[in-house]
C-alpha cells in the first residue's frame, strides 16, 4: 500500500474513532468536566507512551503551548455541549472551525478576503443561525453556543499549528490534554462521579480508542496525505457522529438543525475543497508539459 493510500486509511479509522464521541458521552452520567478531564488523562497517557515509544522529545514552545491549550479548551467545550445539547448540534457547530480560521488569519495575519471566503462566511454563519431557531430550552440554547465556542477555539488551534513536525503536533496534543486534565480536575471532588463498571468501561474506550489513538493516527495521516485529503475525510465525523446517536441511543435532531448542519458540513466541505483544486491545476497541467 502505497503512503498517500496508507495515510488516508488512517485519516479515515481516524474520522470514524472521532465519531463515536456523542453516543458514548450520552451513556455517562458525570459531569461533563470530569468526563473530559478523566478523557484527557487515559488519553494523554496513550499519546505519551507513543511518544515515547517513536523517541521524540517533547516540544514546549510558544506554538506548542498555544496550540494545547486552544486544543484542551475545544475538548472541554464539546463535551459540555454534547451535554446540554444535541450530538448533531455538538458536532458540526463545531465544525465551523475552518472558518473561524480564516476569520483569525484576516485579523491577525492580515489575510484579504476573497469572493469565495465572504460567501462561505455569510452561509456558514446563516447555518449556524438555524440551529437557533425553534431552540426555546434555555439548556440546549446554552449547549449551541458552546459548541459554536468550541469551533472558535479549534479554529484558533489550526492558526496556531501552521505547518509543523510531527513531533510538534504530539507535543500539542499532549499539552492539551494536560490542560484539559487540570482544567476539569476541581470537578472530580465537587461532584464526585459514581463509578460503576458501565461508565469506567465506557470513559476507557474514550479515553484510549475515541481519542488517543485517533491523534496518533490523524498525526501519522498528516504527513502522507495533502490537506485536502484529511479535510475530507475528516467530514465523515459530523456525519456518522449523529447517526450513531440516532440510531444507538434515539435522539432525533430537530428540522432546523438538519437544515443548519447541511448548510454548514457543505459549504465549509466546499470551500476546503475548491482552492486546493485549483492550486493542483496548474500542477498537473505543467506536468502534461
Amino acid at each position: 500500500m502505497s503512503g498517500e493510500k496508507t495515510g488516508a486509511a488512517e485519516m479515515l479509522a481516524c474520522a470514524v474513532l472521532w465519531s463515536m464521541a456523542g453516543i458514548l458521552f450520552k451513556y455517562i452520567p458525570w459531569n461533563p468536566m470530569v468526563i473530559a478531564s478523566v478523557r484527557a488523562l487515559i488519553a494523554g497517557c496513550v499519546v505519551w507512551l507513543f511518544i515515547r515509544f517513536r523517541g521524540m522529545p517533547l516540544s514546549v514552545s510558544r506554538r506548542t503551548l498555544s496550540t494545547g491549550l486552544a486544543k484542551g479548551m475545544t475538548c472541554l467545550l464539546f463535551v459540555v455541549a454534547n451535554k446540554l445539547t444535541t450530538a448533531a448540534n455538538a458536532i458540526v457547530l463545531q465544525y465551523t472551525a475552518p472558518v473561524f480560521l480564516m476569520l483569525f488569519s484576516a485579523a491577525f495575519y492580515h489575510r484579504r478576503f476573497s469572493r469565495a471566503d465572504v460567501t462561505a462566511v455569510t452561509l456558514t454563519l446563516l447555518g449556524i443561525s438555524l440551529f437557533f431557531l425553534g431552540q426555546f430550552d434555555a439548556g440546549k440554547m446554552l449547549g449551541n453556543l458552546v459548541a459554536v465556542g468550541a469551533g472558535v477555539s479549534m479554529g484558533a488551534m489550526y492558526m496556531f499549528m501552521g505547518e509543523v513536525t510531527e513531533t510538534e503536533r504530539l507535543s500539542s496534543v499532549l499539552i492539551g490534554e494536560i490542560f484539559c486534565v487540570l482544567a476539569g480536575m476541581p470537578f472530580w471532588f465537587l461532584t464526585p462521579p459514581a463509578l460503576s463498571a458501565r461508565p469506567v468501561f465506557i470513559i476507557l474506550i474514550l479515553g484510549i480508542f475515541q481519542l488517543g489513538i485517533p491523534y496518533i493516527l490523524y498525526s501519522l495521516a498528516a504527513g502522507k496525505c495533502t490537506p485536502l485529503a484529511c479535510c475530507l475525510l475528516g467530514a465523515l465525523e459530523p456525519l456518522l457522529n449523529p447517526l450513531w446517536v440516532l440510531l444507538f441511543y434515539g435522539e432525533k435532531p430537530g428540522l432546523f438543525a438538519l437544515l443548519g448542519g447541511a448548510v454548514v458540513i457543505a459549504t465549509v466541505t466546499l470551500w476546503s475543497v475548491l482552492p486546493a483544486r485549483r492550486a493542483a491545476k496548474p500542477e498537473t497541467e505543467a506536468e502534461r508539459t
